[in-house]
């Protein structure tokens, strides 16, 4: 009997998991790559992305920005703009940022944007709006390791 009762829990919980919805994760997590941003200077960004549903956001850190003075927390005001499956584009834009000392790489972040299953995002461009002062930076290399597919 005691067999048998195993048996059935280890079906029922079989059968839970097998019911329970996939986490959804997006790959690779962290990506590189360069900007050029004009008068405002050159480098390389790290890009994190993460996943919650159709909801995405992703975090910039660069060297090729460098601010010029102190800048508060939550006063950068970013539009990342990526490739969508080689075809469309997505954008992901905030304003929140951890406080940056004078001569520090710019990190903004989390970026929000909107994603579906499957979908293949490269980063193309960055805006960044600081003290009303406006960098345009350009992708210059693809993604490494790739981009993120959602």
């Amino acid at each position: 009997m005691k067999h048998t009762t195993l048996l059935v829990l280890g079906a029922c919980a079989a059968a839970t998991l097998a019911m329970a919805p996939a986490e959804q994760a997006v790959t690779p997590e962290t990506a590189t790559l360069s900007f050029d941003c004009g008068s405002y200077g050159a480098g390389t960004a790290t890009l994190k992305a993460a996943q919650d549903g159709t909801a995405a956001t992703i975090e910039v850190s660069t060297d090729a920005i460098t601010a010029p003075v102190p800048i508060g927390a939550n006063s950068v005001e970013s539009t990342l703009t990526l490739s969508k499956n080689g075809s469309g584009t997505a954008t992901f834009t905030g304003n929140s940022n951890p406080a940056i000392p004078a001569g520090g790489a710019v990190s903004t972040g989390p970026l929000n944007g909107t994603v579906a299953t499957g979908d293949s995002l490269e980063a193309t461009s960055l805006t960044v709006v600081v003290f009303g002062i406006t960098a345009q930076c350009t992708a210059t290399s693809p993604q490494d390791p790739g981009p993120f597919v959602f």
